[in-house]
């Protein structure tokens, strides 16, 4: 398994997140697919847990952060906001999205799926448009995860995140 981690600036009205880089794991269930990914993340504390695809949209979210594993298919996902960078994903890859961070859909195969999950007590809100400064403080006080989706209390996560 390879682990990547990309800490974004602000792209145009998308804030992303100043302190907290999106952390990619390829290949960290290659033969799982979605079900493996729900065990892991409901195990791990993570809630709110969802399959589905990525919206074609930009968007963020501000009450939550976000972990998405590619079930199965491929996608091309540009994280960061208009200006950040695009991602080739595949079945088994996870990306964990910090609150505030960018993301939408480029393209995909026709059997891409996604499960998503959140932290506890964190609540994903599509937002589509700049923040407030209200919103940039919600951003930066929300709690951080206390387990990492895939390897609870170990995991890049925690250490990319601490």
């Amino acid at each position: 398994m390879n682990v990547e981690t990309v800490l974004f600036p602000q792209s145009d009205w998308v804030p992303n997140n100043q302190r907290l880089p999106v952390v990619v794991y390829r290949a960290a269930m290659p033969d799982g697919g979605s079900s493996a990914f729900e065990e892991n993340f409901a195990r791990n504390g993570w809630t709110g847990i969802w399959r589905n695809g990525v919206f074609d949209y930009q968007r963020y979210h501000c009450g939550a952060h976000e972990v998405l594993g590619i079930g199965r298919g491929s996608a091309t996902l540009l994280i960061g906001g208009p200006a950040g960078q695009a991602f080739e994903v595949s079945t088994g890859d996870c990306l964990v999205l910090p609150a505030g961070t960018g993301h939408r859909k480029l393209a995909s195969s026709h059997d891409f799926q996604v499960v998503g999950a959140y932290p506890p007590d964190q609540h994903a809100d599509i937002q589509t448009d700049a923040a407030t400064p209200a919103m940039l403080d919600t951003i930066l006080s929300l709690a951080l995860p206390k387990t990492d989706p895939l390897f609870g209390s170990s995991g890049d996560l925690l250490e990319a995140w601490r």
